[in-house]
């Protein structure tokens, strides 16, 4: 029954629950109006035998030895039906009774303690109980009708009967017609989400209403799509970006080779092929190791190790490493700021700083100054990279850090790189829950690039 019940439609459930609510809701009240008009009746008729037995007592009298009415009384002054009643002695001998009792003779119990019976072929309510006429003891019983009552009821349960299904007919058809309303921009969505697909990821799901629970969901998966066009794109360019990369060496390998095949050559010569054949396999292992490592990030493969590291002494440690690079362009690199120890992954962080000094030296002047300033004592820590070059212009700054992205198209892939290298920075950072961001807002004529990197671990993250 459970997965008969799953396997309906929203909308035939909604129905069903709405109808089945409304018919318990329905059953429950004609219920409740069925007993309380049922007490309130047999309220009115009890009181009436009482009013009715009252009348009787006031009318008895002993005329000699024997009881008798007074004088001929109804249920009411303006009724013209008698009182139905009779008088017994204690010995069980009638003694009196009215005359709306007499066609009853040989049919009523002489005595009963039951409050209802059956008697001329309908339900009578009695009621009875002893008085003293002139020190005289009687048992005085009278009588109702329960017609009025059973009639009342009947017909108030035949209007329940006849009502209670119209009304969940009713209740479901506006369900039905409220679901099929409600659930109409669902269909719509699932008919649109039907023809987006990866080559048609700018299609958006149709939103009627932003602020109902529909809207919002259809706002979440348009949010989604968007953010799927977007790594869709990014791992299109990524293809495209790699494939091209590691093109160009290889097809440089295979040109030299082939140009040292056609014709015999000295050992110096050769010499010379295998330097550059070594020089592009050099190449193309830089950038094998950095799309390595770019989706061992990717796919949370690379935990840290964090352990405490003096910031500033690290680097220093870095800026020697590369001041072999720099010299080549006659550029200078100086380290200052505060001292202080920082929980970090060495080699990661390393990571980080030793791709923004390359790409200072790359993109510095000759003879320029590289500027590295470390605050390892404020929260967050601070590594700020400053060199004198031309600077990225406002339109490159938001896609600086993509794969394969150079701001300088004619630079070649010797003096700018695979386009790698501030994706890992940046990713190197940010496994450290810092931030790496490009400070110079106006595109001007040198670049500043600002680690922060919070002393807690899970900061900033």
């Amino acid at each position: 029954m459970k997965h008969w019940w799953r396997r309906r439609s929203i909308r035939a459930r909604l129905t069903v629950t709405y109808a089945a609510s409304l018919f318990a809701i329905l059953l429950a009240y004609a219920l409740g109006i069925y007993f309380f008009v049922a007490h309130k009746l047999e309220d009115d008729l009890n009181r009436d035998l009482h009013g009715d037995f009252e009348v009787v007592e006031s009318m008895l009298i002993l005329d000699g030895d024997a009881v008798r009415f007074s004088g001929t009384y109804h249920h009411e002054p303006e009724e013209e039906e008698q009182i139905r009643a009779e008088v017994w002695d204690p010995n069980g001998q009638l003694l009196v009774r009215t005359s709306a009792v007499a066609s009853w003779a040989g049919e009523i119990p002489r005595s009963s303690g039951r409050k209802s019976l059956r008697i001329g072929g309908e339900r009578v309510r009695v009621l009875q109980g002893p008085h003293s006429v002139s020190g005289r003891s009687v048992l005085i019983r009278v009588f109702r009708s329960e017609k009025h009552m059973h009639a009342t009821l009947g017909t108030l349960a035949l209007i329940a009967l006849l009502g209670l299904p119209l009304g969940v007919a009713i209740a479901a058809i506006g369900g039905y017609l409220v679901a099929r309303q409600s659930l109409a921009p669902v269909t719509r969505i699932s008919a649109q989400a039907k023809i987006i697909t990866a080559d048609r990821l700018g299609e958006r799901l149709p939103i009627e209403n932003a602020h109902d629970e529909i809207g919002q969901l259809a706002s979440v998966f348009n949010d989604t799509f968007g953010r799927l066009e977007t790594s869709f794109e990014q791992l299109r360019r990524f293809t495209a970006g790699a494939s091209h990369e590691l093109r160009t060496p290889l097809t440089s390998l295979r040109s030299v080779g082939e140009v040292a095949l056609r014709r015999q050559q000295d050992a110096e010569a050769y010499r010379d092929v295998i330097g550059s054949m070594l020089e592009e396999v050099e190449r193309l292992t830089r950038l094998l190791d950095s799309l390595l490592t770019l989706s061992r990030a990717d796919g949370g493969r690379i935990p840290l190790d964090r352990k405490a590291e003096e910031l500033l002494a690290m680097v220093r440690d870095v800026a020697t490493d590369m001041a072999p690079l720099a010299e080549e362009k006659g550029q200078r690199i100086e380290v200052s700021g505060e001292p202080g120890t920082a929980s970090v992954d060495r080699e990661v962080l390393r990571l980080s700083i030793v791709n923004l000094l390359d790409n200072a030296i790359k993109h510095g002047p000759e003879g320029g100054l590289i500027d590295v300033t470390v605050s390892a004592a404020s929260d967050p820590m601070t590594i700020v990279v400053h060199d004198e070059g031309a600077g990225v212009p406002i339109g490159h700054r938001k896609h600086i850090f993509e794969r394969f992205y150079r701001v300088d198209k004619a630079r070649s892939r010797a003096t700018g790189g695979s386009g790698l290298g501030l994706s890992i920075a940046r990713w190197a950072v940010e496994a450290h829950g810092g931030t790496l961001v490009l400070a110079d807002d106006d595109g001007g004529t040198d670049a500043t690039f600002r680690i922060r990197i919070p002393h807690s671990e899970g900061e900033g993250s």
